[in-house]
């Protein structure tokens, strides 16, 4: 049998040298890249002629031309035809006045291929929307952390349910760490998808720890004479095919619809699907090796203080 308390030291390492990770590259990228959607902006989907330019090169061209920051990425839609593409220029400004919109314009038309009847879509946010849209996002998954921490202090007061509330909401924690560790390594900018996908993933990753939790109250019982350690683990080993399967089986839909939607550019889809396989990974290894190893840890840890007051 699997010793998953005895290895949670290894397992909590690899889930710090990963949010690490995430710091380092926060730091590097100077913070978070945030969608116009939350920080404000304006985006410009521009009909080109060929996708035969770089989206990077562009990028660096534009950012460089007005001293913001810009995003720009390649889209196609369909046509009029059912088989006839057309490719679109999707352009982010973070914060652009009407003066930086009209050059941006201005130096793509000059660069690269657009059609001389190009069809234009300019969609413009305003900073205070979207700062109001990232607050909102950020106490929707702290509400959802605290509803959920209350939930399971209720339903296992067995389990000391105070703690294992805690460890439960620590494991969602962790998930969401890991998430925006992601973001930060590869700047990715964060949107009101990724806020969806948060709250995905917490309702996702608590119903496996739920599972567990459930199995570990039940082999109290019948388990008397097993030690604390012993008994999480043989709960961990008795749910772990349903959790792996579970997840297994929700990750290859995932990916797939992620697959489906990134050739076809449908960004909305992507945006949500890629937090999403991020989430999953993270959410069945914190069921597995965070929530239920910690809770452990804690109970005998207050079991030794106790032990230590009564003694003294």
């Amino acid at each position: 049998m699997f010793d998953f308390y005895g290895k949670r030291k290894i397992f909590l390492a690899l889930s710090g040298i990963i949010i690490l990770a995430g710091i380092i590259g926060f730091i590097v990228n100077g913070g978070f890249k945030m969608d116009i959607q939350f920080q404000g902006g304006t985006e410009i989907i521009l009909e080109m002629e060929d996708s035969s330019y770089s989206d990077a090169d562009a990028q660096n061209m534009l950012s460089d031309l007005i001293n913001k920051k810009v995003y720009v990425q390649k889209l196609n839609t369909a046509g009029q035809n059912q088989n006839e593409k057309i490719d679109l220029m999707d352009i982010k400004i973070a914060g652009a006045e009407e003066e930086d919109y009209n050059k941006v314009v201005d130096a793509v038309k000059k660069q690269y291929n657009v059609k001389e009847d190009a069809q234009m879509t300019v969609n413009r946010v305003d900073p205070a929307i979207g700062g109001e849209m990232q607050r909102k996002g950020i106490i929707a998954v702290i509400l959802a952390s605290v509803l959920m921490l209350i939930y399971v202090w209720i339903r296992f007061n067995i389990m000391s349910g105070l703690l294992a509330g805690a460890t439960a909401v620590l494991a969602l924690v962790h998930d969401v760490a890991v998430m925006l560790a992601f973001y930060a390594i590869f700047g990715i900018p964060l949107n009101e998808s990724f806020i969806a996908a948060v709250l995905t993933i917490v309702g996702y990753s608590i119903n496996d720890t739920i599972v567990i939790y459930d199995r570990i109250r039940e082999n109290t019982k019948l388990l008397r004479k097993d030690s604390l350690p012993e008994l999480m683990n043989k709960s961990v080993m008795q749910s772990l095919s349903r959790s792996i399967n579970t997840s297994l089986t929700t990750l290859i839909c995932v990916v797939t619809i992620f697959m489906f939607a990134k050739v076809n550019s449908i960004d909305s889809i992507t945006e949500f699907t890629l937090p999403l396989m991020v989430g999953l990974v993270s959410g069945v290894y914190s069921t597995l090796f965070i929530a239920s190893p910690v809770w452990v840890s804690w109970k005998e840890s207050n079991a030794r203080k106790r032990i230590a007051g009564k003694t003294a």
